[in-house]
This record gives C-alpha cells, structure tokens and sequence, in this order.
C-alpha cells in the first residue's frame, strides 16, 4: 500500500497548509514590506458598522499576518486579538500591535466559545481548500457570539484551486461562496467588490459579511 507521505501537497489539506504557511515565515520580512501600507479601512468599517451593540468590540483578525490590522482596530478602541498560522508574522503582529496573538493553523483551531463579536478575515480565508472550509467556518461560528458577524475578503475566480508558488489558494464566485457560508449557518448581510472605483474585471476582490443568527 502507497504511503500518505509520497502523496503530491496538491492531495492533502495539511501540506497545502503547511507549505503556505513555510512560504509566510520564510518571507515574513518582504510580505510586512509588501502589503504594511495597503488601504483596508473600507473592510474595516464595513464590519464594525454591522456589528449590534455598542463598542468597543471583541473581535478576532483571523490571519492577522504582522498585525497591521490588528493595531488598526486596537487604536480604534476595541478589544483586538490576531490569529496566525506562521510563527514569524505571529511574533511580529505582537511586536507591533502589542495585542494577544493565537498562533493556530486554520485547520487545527481551538478557539474559545462565543468569546468575539466579529471576525475579521481579511485576505485569508482563501487558503483554506474547499475541503476543509466547511470545518473552518464552523470553528468561527462557534467562536462568534450570537449576532455577531464575519467579514472575509477573498480574490474571486470561478470555484477553481491551485497554487501559486508555494501558497494554495481557492477562488470562489459570489454564488459559490455564499453556498459555504449558507451551509455553515450564516445570514448574508452584505456584499461588495474592491477596489472601489474600477471597472468589475479590475475588481478582483469579492468582500462580505455574515452574520451568526441570534437564534441558532
């Protein structure tokens, strides 16, 4: 009988996770350098204004990467906790944001109940292969309070996967992705396309939110 081990990265969740998370710590430097000026505050405010209740919020930024978004919402006054997968970005993100850090791979999470009233998966959710997503979003339902809400920003495509370079990626359509998020017990509140301002072929980002029903 053939061995896991001599299966391709291509047939395994756990190595696909494993091989995007070695390419996140190995150029953790360059990804900081990268992306540590990108404009994110439309995500940002979209989710908190979905958000009941009066701030300041618990909120979870699921793949914090070095915490620029983490300090955002820390400096806006609420309660920031960052969750990352790679050992050398979770180590800057606290460096940088002085919030806690959970250091969990997204296929292994452990995460408390009920403990956030909004998640923030920016650019993140989109390594996660379909197969395990299911999974995935559970673990972040049960982790929202009732009421509270998921924002993800993913790049579209067409329901298809593979890999660029040493990170696996998923690229969902609207239809596609509201079936995973349908199916994991989420209500749609809203939905866009970034960057604001271009035409739809050059808005290559499909940005939502979700609730966790009150009832559920």
């Amino acid at each position: 009988m053939e061995s896991d081990d001599t299966r391709s990265p291509a047939d395994d969740p756990e190595r696909m996770a494993s091989s995007t998370l070695g390419h996140y710590d190995r150029c953790a430097d360059d990804y900081w350098e990268g992306t540590r000026d990108h404009d994110v505050r439309q995500n940002i405010a979209t989710m908190l204004a979905c958000i009941a209740g009066e701030p300041p919020y618990d909120v979870l930024d699921f793949g914090c990467g070095p915490g620029r978004d983490l300090l955002t919402l820390a400096r806006m006054g609420h309660r920031a906790t960052g969750l990352e997968g790679a050992a050398k970005p979770a180590a800057m993100a606290r460096a940088y944001s002085g919030c806690p850090v959970l250091e969990q791979n997204f296929l292994s999470l452990d995460l408390p109940p009920a403990a956030f009233d909004g998640v923030f998966a920016n650019a993140s959710l989109f390594h996660v292969p379909a197969r395990a997503l299911p999974g995935v979003l559970e673990a972040l339902w049960h982790t929202l309070r009732p009421g509270g809400v998921l924002f993800s920003s993913n790049p579209r495509g067409d329901g298809q996967e593979g890999w660029y370079g040493e990170r696996f990626g998923s690229y969902h359509t609207l239809d596609g992705w509201r079936a995973f998020m349908g199916g994991a017990g989420f209500s749609e509140l809203t939905h866009y396309y970034r960057p604001p301002g271009l035409p739809r072929e050059r808005q290559i980002w499909l940005a939502s939110v979700w609730r966790r029903p009150v009832a559920a």
